[in-house]
């Protein structure tokens, strides 16, 4: 999925993870993927899974109906969401010593698979976590062994990695295992103090450990790399004296009002309160050196995969939205950085301000081409007293999601507010775009500044809609839909991406005003990048092919026998049917922007290089989305686009024009193949093109050159 397309998922995740309506719901889940486990996988020996527990989602693995070891689905306890926005369901089994015995990758959608890195890569990875000790784990905080990571699926890795570890922890204590429990209260709680805050300066915050700091000089980390035996980390050792900067990395939780005001200003700092939602905090983060703890290669919409903040069983990294810089600092002492940035630690992954936690630098070294190692140190840091009181005896009402269909409430209603630019944006466009339909008569007038639109229009659908905010309509939509309608339909999945869900909205009013052509024709970012491709193939004068109507026509059909193939396949099998809507190029060409095996960018490629002779060939003949599209737009109240009678008989010139051929040549034209590019309302007023006009044309002229008539003379009495 998409680059990059459900990034708050993990947020629902995490929620649902402490939630018991959505333990109960998410226990039904691992049955489903031990059905297609062996149970030798996970234990050498076992020959069978015992039913799920209910108090906890673990099922016994059984060997001559003996529990050897206990099974679970990691995303049933912690947070497992990667770059997909979706969870990677990765099963375990854990002995009675809380020593994992076997981990088995089983489901995901994360695009790394299909970048050139082997899913068995992937998998073997994963399986590698078998005898890992949950017992250390737990006494070094998740850091008691090494992470062994894949270059170019870091974030991913890292999700399996964390997953694995703290989801083992919970089953451990949660089952007894290892002489594991859970953890007991070490003393009351505590909240931080929001009495009015004193200012302080850079010295008094270093010193009191408000600011908490992690350095490391060239020397250090060459002696680093250099202890994991590496002959190839070795060989590339750091540049620079052995006591030049490697990285500083510092520290300080500003959401506590005394340590914002002081380093942020009182400007900055209620800007800061401003952008925090109840519950939420910011952690302040400073760096300077050699090494950039953000890293070079982050781009919109991922994630910073350098560094993640950890606390107990509580991890979180950081997306570009929980993401703001810092311009300079309000403590006159400070010392200089190079980069100074504020990350949001949202509320409902269970982050207790008051604990102790850690930020986990990850450093890398190139290896290769474009093989890197990888090593960790943490930073830690721990709130000092002065800042805090005992908690209030009430608890917090924002702290308890409550039901599972509250959680689900308050995260997509987050979502939108989230994206409220890119709302706004679309909004725009949907309503520039209704007002074109509406007054078409006057916006195809002048046709070079109408085509010039229309280019314009079509190049933000396919860059800013498609490629940077990856809201590519898709069938696959429909039968999720459809699927939804079958088992218990709920807006909730439907609404966690605010982009689509308005598209959807704004397509199901335009059938019934316009017909499909009003998205397919404006706002399909692959029906864009068609267009505008052969527009750049007219320009080096690539020929353009017209199929014989007979042709033509019938090959109209095979989108809908393709829509209806997958249709019927998805009422038997949801996952067969989104496989075999791979015949959409959508996810290679826009949501990967063609980073994918081969054989889905050769399959996209040469739709794209067919459409260079045919143009829109794929929407034409091919596109399941169209057709589903067609089907109700045959309910549509308005016929808007205008005709003259002698449209078809005799002039053909609308007919040779239309760039999808939807013009019959009797003149009628088809609504189930019109994109309603308004080409032919071009054409209707054209005075050098359209017979009827240009016939007026010269009626008026010769109107108007005729000589006057001569005034009658009355005779003289």
């Amino acid at each position: 999925m998409k680059a990059t397309r459900f990034h708050c998922l993990g947020g629902l995740l995490a929620v649902l993870a402490v939630c018991t309506a959505a333990l109960s719901a998410a226990a039904q889940e691992l049955p489903r993927f031990l059905a297609d486990l062996d149970p030798g996988t996970l234990v050498a020996g076992a020959d069978g899974f015992g039913a799920v527990r209910e108090d906890v989602a673990a099922a016994p693995i059984l060997e001559g109906g003996e529990t050897v070891a206990w099974a679970f689905l990691t995303s049933d306890f912690v947070g497992t969401t990667g770059y997909s926005g979706k969870p990677i369901h990765v099963v375990a089994a854990i002995s009675p010593d809380a020593v994992l015995t076997g981990a088995q990758l089983v489901e995901h959608s994360e695009p790394i698979v299909l970048i050139g890195i082997p899913e068995a890569r992937m998998r073997t990875l994963t399986e590698g976590y078998a005898g890992l000790d949950l017992k250390a784990e737990a006494a070094a905080g998740g850091s008691a062994h090494d992470l062994d990571i894949i270059s170019g699926a870091t974030v991913t890795v890292m999700v399996i990695d964390d997953s694995l570890v703290r989801a083992g922890i919970k089953v451990a204590r949660a089952l007894g295992l290892g002489g594991l429990a859970a953890d007991s209260p070490a003393g009351p709680a505590r909240q931080i103090d929001m009495a009015p805050p004193e200012v302080r300066d850079w010295t008094t915050l270093s010193g009191d450990g408000s600011i908490r700091r992690l350095t490391l000089d060239v020397g250090q980390i060459n002696a680093a790399f250099a202890a994991t035996g590496d002959e190839r980390a070795i060989a590339r050792p750091e540049p620079g004296a052995d006591d030049d900067t490697y990285v500083d990395l510092q520290a300080a939780l500003v959401s506590v009002p005394t340590i914002g005001r002081s380093l942020l200003g009182e400007r900055e700092y209620a800007n800061l309160t401003r952008w925090l939602e109840p519950g939420e905090h910011a952690l302040l983060l400073l760096g300077r050196g050699a090494y950039s703890f953000k890293g070079s290669g982050y781009v919109r919409g991922g994630i910073f995969d350098r560094f993640q903040l950890i606390q107990g069983d509580v991890s979180a990294r950081f997306f570009d939205k929980q993401h703001r810089r810092v311009l300079d600092l309000a403590t006159p002492d400070a010392p200089s950085f190079t980069e100074r940035d504020l990350f949001k630690i949202p509320a409902d992954i269970g982050f207790d301000p008051a604990a102790p936690f850690r930020i986990q630098l990850l450093a890398q070294r190139a290896v290769g081409a474009v093989e890197k190692t990888f090593l960790t140190f943490d930073l830690g840091y721990r709130l000092p007293d002065q800042y805090l009181l005992p908690a209030a005896p009430v608890p917090v009402a924002h702290s308890d999601p409550g039901t599972e269909a509250e959680a689900k409430a308050a995260l997509w209603q987050r979502i939108w507010r989230d994206k409220t630019v890119e709302i706004a944006g679309l909004a725009v466009m949907l309503t520039v775009l209704t007002g074109v339909f509406f007054f078409q008569m006057q916006a195809t007038r002048h046709a070079r500044a109408f085509f010039w639109f229309r280019m314009a229009f079509l190049t933000v659908s396919l860059v800013w809609l498609g490629w940077m905010m990856n809201a590519q309509l898709s069938v696959v939509n429909l039968m999720a839909l459809a699927g939804a309608l079958r088992t218990g339909f709920t807006w909730d999945a439907f609404l966690l991406d605010p982009l689509v869900f308005i598209q959807w909205f704004a397509v199901a009013a335009a059938l019934l005003f316009w017909g499909r052509g009003a998205y397919c024709g404006w706002l399909c970012p692959f029906g864009a990048l068609q267009e505008l491709t052969n527009r750049i193939g007219r320009l080096f004068r690539i020929p353009q092919i017209e199929l014989p109507w007979g042709l033509h026509e019938r090959l109209w059909a095979l989108k809908y026998m393709i829509f209806l193939g997958l249709f019927g396949v998805s009422l038997a099998s949801l996952p067969m049917a989104e496989r075999l809507a791979e015949v959409e190029p959508f996810k290679t060409a826009i949501i990967l922007k063609f980073v994918r095996d081969w054989p889905f960018v050769a399959f996209a490629v040469a739709l794209l290089i067919a459409g260079l002779f045919v143009e829109r060939f794929y929407c034409r003949y091919l596109c399941p989305l169209g057709a589903a599209l067609a089907i109700p737009a045959r309910m549509r109240m308005f016929d808007w686009l205008r005709r003259y009678p002698t449209c078809g008989s005799p002039c053909q010139t609308c007919a040779n024009e239309c760039p999808v051929d939807a013009i019959h040549p009797t003149g009628e034209i088809n609504p189930n193949e019109c994109v309603n590019c308004l080409h032919c309302q071009v054409l209707y007023q054209s005075e050098a093109k359209c017979p009827v006009v240009m016939r007026q044309v010269k009626r008026r002229a010769a109107v108007g050159a005729a000589p006057p008539s001569p005034k009658p003379t009355v005779a003289a009495e």
